[in-house]
């Protein structure tokens, strides 16, 4: 999850406008910060569903699919494949995911949610989003019109 942030993060700094070699260093610090505030914050909610956030990322990058192949999933979420199996093994063992096989290469897997996966989805992620929500509310139309302009 939190390279996911970095890169969409990165991809908003409009690089033109940096007038010295110090500035993109002290933007990306302060991007940083409150990268991991931000972090910090959604985590505060995750883990009251005894979850961490990559499980969370897996969980919500596969509701509304029937599936990915570890490999899509791994882009979607960019999580890297070492972590990743062990972040599907503690979904598997929660019963949150399962992985089947492919039934159009015999050589890889399909990770997909369970029912009960599923069910955690739909009741947790509109929560989330929610929760996450509560960030801007206190910024007004203007000041959410000048952070699109990043």
């Amino acid at each position: 999850m939190a390279w996911g942030y970095y890169s969409v993060l990165i991809k908003t700094i409009n690089f033109k406008n940096m007038n010295s070699p110090t500035t993109f260093p002290t933007v990306l610090r302060e991007l940083l910060r409150t990268h991991q505030a931000f972090l910090s914050y959604a985590a505060s909610h995750v883990h009251k569903l005894d979850l961490t956030l990559p499980q969370f990322d897996v969980i919500i990058t596969l509701g509304n699919t029937p599936g990915m192949p570890y490999k899509k999933l791994g882009e979607e979420t960019l999580i890297t494949k070492g972590t990743l199996t062990g972040v599907i093994s503690r979904l598997e063992d929660k019963g949150l995911v399962q992985r089947v096989a492919s039934e159009t290469d015999g050589r890889s897997q399909i990770i997909r949610l369970t029912e009960t996966g599923n069910a955690l989805f739909e009741r947790t992620f509109p929560e989330h989003l929610l929760f996450i929500n509560q960030l801007f509310n206190n910024y007004s139309p203007e000041e959410i019109a000048t952070l699109k302009l990043f």
